[in-house]
This record gives structure tokens, sequence and C-alpha cells, in this order.
């Protein structure tokens, strides 16, 4: 039976959906984007204001109310349809009064192109705003299929802390091919992390496979290399289902790990993924394979089979896995980020800290973005804190 505790009382902030990991690690960057959009949102207003001020305090030949067409116009990328009008309104009776009061021959002309352009304003606006309900549909669906990939993992597995990681390379995008996840079998904690080729909803496909093998066959398979063994059979199936599509090309780095309830020597089977890291205090070392095993989806290609390496955890040791968007994430310069020389630089801290300071340094040393998805999972062993 998996065993599993609740969250503590003293964590209350964890995150508990993969879009609750984006909004809870960013609170500074929400606010500033509400900052701008509040702002920009009053542009079309500014606009018509300063035009209406303008055409008063210039001489009668300048004509810069004819001008105010362009806030409705503004108005229709931000605004509701009968806001855009309103504002088209606004901006109709200003130019009149105006140009009669200037006495303007052209006012009619005037009149009318504000009146046109504020029609054809609502309609785009309506326009706009069917994309925008549709982009949403679609985005939930596609955060619908990322929770099957990205479920919430427990705060304690077996006695050990867990703590996880998921960035979108973009704002808007929350859905692509890395995955993790975390079980308690009758034969340790199994940890999967892994990174599907490419991105989409075929990718997304490809690692629901992937994680939705591990959480049946982790509980079957003893040893852990007959549980790669299994997974990658699990995507060669998978791929055969879509023989002409995207799918059926699709291969995925992992690492498997198991460690033993409280502790002891772990076993990780890497499958072409960057190496994980034992954090011990402050000594930090890769754990690199001692013979390559295939990516699943191309044992048979590769003609190779799956090794498994001990690595011997302490209580209070932590294990990281991290997906290859961390230590490919570019400086202005292009180069990659060190985690390794950053890691041993930092001080002890707990996994929820760690993964904070490293999403942190990661958007400072990308310059703000990313260049790709990030997943990371960091396992600490002992008892419970």
């Amino acid at each position: 039976m998996c065993r599993t505790a609740a969250r503590p009382p003293d964590n209350p902030d964890r995150p508990d959906t993969l879009t609750d990991v984006t909004t809870l690690l960013r609170p500074s960057s929400r606010r500033s984007a509400g900052r701008r959009s509040g702002r920009a949102l009053l542009t079309p207003v500014l606009l018509t204001v300063a035009l209406g001020v303008a055409s008063v305090a210039t001489p009668r030949d300048v004509a810069v109310s004819r001008l105010l067409p362009a806030a409705p116009a503004l108005a229709a990328s931000m605004w509701s349809v009968a806001a855009t009008v309103a504002l088209g309104l606004l901006a109709l009776i200003v130019v009149v009064i105006v140009e009669m009061v200037y006495h303007q021959p052209a006012v009619l002309f005037t009149g009318g192109a504000i009146a046109a352009v504020t029609a054809a304003a609502g309609y785009a606006c309506h326009i706009r705003l069917e994309r925008e309900r549709a982009l949403l549909q679609v985005r939930s669906v596609a955060e619908a299929a990322q929770s099957v990939v990205l479920r919430p993992v427990p705060y304690r597995v077996g006695g050990m802390r867990v703590e996880t990681l998921y960035l979108a390379a973009a704002a808007e995008a929350r859905i692509g091919g890395d995955l993790y996840e975390v079980v308690d079998t009758p034969f340790g904690v199994r940890l999967l992390i892994g990174d599907v080729r490419g991105k989409g909803l075929s990718a997304v496909g490809v690692a629901g496979a992937v994680v939705n093998s591990f959480r049946e066959a982790a509980f079957d398979e003893s040893d852990l290399t007959a549980l790669a063994r299994r997974l990658d059979t699990s995507l060669v199936r998978h791929g055969a289902a879509y023989t002409s599509g995207e799918s059926a090309e699709r291969f995925a780095t992992a690492v498997l790990v198991q460690i033993p309830h409280g502790g002891g020597t772990a076993e990780v089977v890497n499958c072409g993924h960057p190496p994980p890291i034992v954090i011990s205090g402050a000594d930090v070392r890769a754990v690199e394979p001692t013979a390559p095993s295939p990516p699943l989806n191309m044992a048979a290609l590769i003609g190779a089979d799956y090794t498994v390496d001990r690595v011997p955890l302490a209580p209070g040791d932590q294990l990281l896995l991290y997906t290859d968007g961390v230590t490919e994430t570019r400086d202005g310069e292009g180069r990659f980020f060190p985690l390794l020389p950053w890691l041993r630089a930092q001080d002890p801290v707990p996994p929820r800290r760690l993964l904070d300071l490293l999403h942190d340094r990661l958007l400072s040393y990308g310059g703000g973005g990313l260049d790709d998805d990030i997943a990371a999972l960091v396992v600490q062993v002992g008892p419970d804190t």
C-alpha cells in the first residue's frame, strides 16, 4: 500500500497543483504584471483626454481632434465591445463639440470617420474576445492533459521529504514533455524523472504513457532494470499505435531511482538523462552512470540493456533529479548554467528552499526567460522533522 503523509502545518504554502507551482513561486512577477496590465487598460482613456486637451490648446488650423478615432481603435485590443463603443461615442462627442466651437467645415466627415472606426473597432473586439475564449478552452484541455502527467506529489513519501518544481519556458505554455513521479512501493520509494523529445500534445501523450506505465509497473517489478524494460516496452507499444504521427518517433530520457525505506543504498538507472546529484552537507557530487543505458523506446534500436548503479544515502542527504532544461539554460553569452558549482556554493537548505533558490537563479541567469521547460525533484532521506 502506498504510504503518504499529509502536508505538515508548518508548510501551508506548498503548492498542490501544477498551476499553483508557477503561481506560488513568482508572486513578484504576478504583481508587476498586474500593475502593467492595469496601466495598459487606461491607455485609451489617457489618449482620448490628451487629444481632447490638445484640440483645445492648439491653433484652429491644426485640427488635432481628427486623431480621436485612434482611441476606440486602441481600446478594441484590450476592452470589451461595450466599453469600446462607449469610448467611440465619447470621442465622437468631443470632436463634434471641438469642431463646432472652432466652426470647422468638416465636422460631419470627422464624425462619420469616428463612427466608422468605432463600428470596426467593436467588431474587431468581438472577434478578439471569441478567440480568447477559444484559447482559454484549449489551455484548459492542455492543463488537464498536463495534470495527468504532473499530478501533485505528496509532501512525505515513505518517511522521506519530497519537493518538486516545474517551470514552462513560456508563461502561457503549461504543457510539455517533462515528467516526474514518486511512489511508495513494497520495494522502497521509487522516483522517476524524464524528458520526452519534442513538445506539444503528442509529447504529453508520450509522457503520459511513460508515467502511467511507471505508476503501475513500479508495484510489480522488483528489479529496477526490469522496471526500465517495462517502461521501454510501453513506449514502443505507444509508438506503434501512432505509426503515421509524431508519437511514433518519440523517445524519452529518464532516471529511475529506488531508495529503501529509512535510507541506505539507493539504486539508480540512468536512461540517457542528466545525472542525479547527491547533496550530503557540503559534499555535492553527480551520480554518473558506470555504463550507458539507452533512452526509453531506443533499447531495441541500440541493442543495449539497462544498468543499475548504487549510491549510499545517509539520513539528511538530498537527491536532486532534474531535466536538461536546468543545465541548458544559457546566459547572455551563450554559456550553460553551471549547476554543480552553483550547488557547491550554497549553504545547506531544506528541499523547498533549494528549489526556490534554483528557480530564482535560473531566471536571473537566463535574463528573465527560459529556453526550455524545467522540471526538478528533490528527495531528502531521513526521519520526519
